[in-house]
Formats: structure tokens, sequence, C-alpha cells
């Protein structure tokens, strides 16, 4: 699933479906499920950028570029220590302050995995000066590991195995925090809900349903434990 949500890249086809307009649907189901009084819809560049237009697009809010990405730096959820994730997120990030300055701003980004950029975001646009900061969320909360090729960190290191919605609204330092639903995730890409799928794709960092059983792992650290 992580494929549709930010792996990918934004103009290709997987599956018969185009992955940019994926992402467009997920927004707009974000807006329906989580819709919230604001002035601004702002992306966290540049895998936010898709599903921030279809959560303008559905809820009427002007989507606005109210961070401006450098592009010579990587994806920072993948560095491999906090140190580097905050000077990730200072070079990779600015504010583009007239759009941001006293204004109740949406951010949409793609996921939340340990929280680090997400802080370091919410932070710099309200120094900015946004007046309320919501926060909304184009995947599910991830909290379960991947051991088929993404590399998330273990369980004890992801923010929503850890914290309910309320806890993590409060450490990111939000006025609201929202995921889409897992059969919003679903809808967005086509069908009914989950359970009307009868497609194969891998959603277990999100449900912990894994496809394959664990069985290197549930030897080293017993099962569930992933």
């Amino acid at each position: 699933m992580f494929e549709y949500i930010y792996f990918a890249r934004p103009d290709s086809v997987l599956e018969g479906l185009p992955v940019y307009n994926v992402r467009k649907e997920i927004g707009r189901e974000l807006a329906n499920e989580s819709g919230v009084e604001a002035d601004v819809v702002v992306p966290v560049p540049d895998s936010g950028v898709p599903s921030a237009i279809g959560y303008a697009e559905a809820s009427g809010i002007p989507f606005e570029l109210g961070i401006i990405r450098n592009h010579y730096v990587g994806r920072t959820f993948i560095e491999p220590t906090d140190q580097i994730r905050h000077l990730g997120v200072k070079m990779k990030h600015s504010p583009n302050r007239p759009i941001l300055d006293g204004k109740r701003v949406v951010l949409v980004d793609d996921s939340i995995v340990r929280g680090t950029t997400s802080r370091k975001i919410v932070d710099m646009v309200r120094a900015a000066g946004a007046r309320e900061v919501h926060m909304r969320i184009s995947s599910p909360p991830t909290k379960h590991s991947c051991f088929y090729g993404i590399d998330t960190p273990e369980r004890s290191k992801l923010l929503a195995a850890q914290n309910d919605l309320k806890k993590m609204a409060e450490l990111i330092g939000v006025d609201s925090l929202a995921f889409i639903s897992l059969d919003g995730l679903y809808r967005a890409m086509g069908h009914e809900s989950r359970s009307a799928s009868r497609s194969t794709y891998c959603d277990a960092c999100f449900t912990g349903e894994y496809p394959i059983a664990l069985v290197d792992h549930d030897a080293e650290y017993g099962p569930g434990a992933a």
C-alpha cells in the first residue's frame, strides 16, 4: 500500500491505477472524513502535494505552497540518526511566511513514522505565524514494522504504536490530528472497503496482518512483537 501513498513516483501507473489520481482521492477522502475549518491547505512537499490538492478541492479551502522544498536533500525518515534527521528537516524545508502568517493551516503529509519530521515542520509553521495548525495524514497510523523492503524502524520507535491520537497530537504540537481510515484508503483505490477488496495489497504496517509468517523475527522476539 505504501507504494501508492509514498514510494512510487506520482506519474507511475501501478496495476492500472495512476498513483497521482489515487493520492488526490486519498486527500478527498481525508477531507470528507476529518474536515476542519481553516484558511489554507498546505502540503508537506513533495509527497504530500497530490493529497493536499484533493483535500483542497473537496473542502473548498485554498491550496497554497506554504512550505518550500529544497530538492537537493533526500528523504529524511530513512536517515540513520535523529541528529541527521533534524538537520535534514531544516535543510529540506523552508516556510513561505506570507502564506502562513495569521492563518489557520491544514498541513497534509503522507505519513507519520517516528514523528521527528512532523514536529519540526509544525514548529516551523507556527514560527512563521500560523494561528492554528491541523495535520491530516494520507495513510492510516503506522503501528507495525515492515519486513518487506521499507526501512521502517522497530515498533518501539513508531509514534502511533506507542501513543493514542490525542497524545500524538500533543507530541507533534498540532491543534488537531487525523489519519485516513483504512477503509478510506481502499475507497481511494476504487474499492468499497478493505473487506470488499479482493486484492493482495499488503497493509501490515497499518494492521499487523502480515501475509507471510515472520518466522525469524518471532523466534528472536516472540509472536506479536512486530
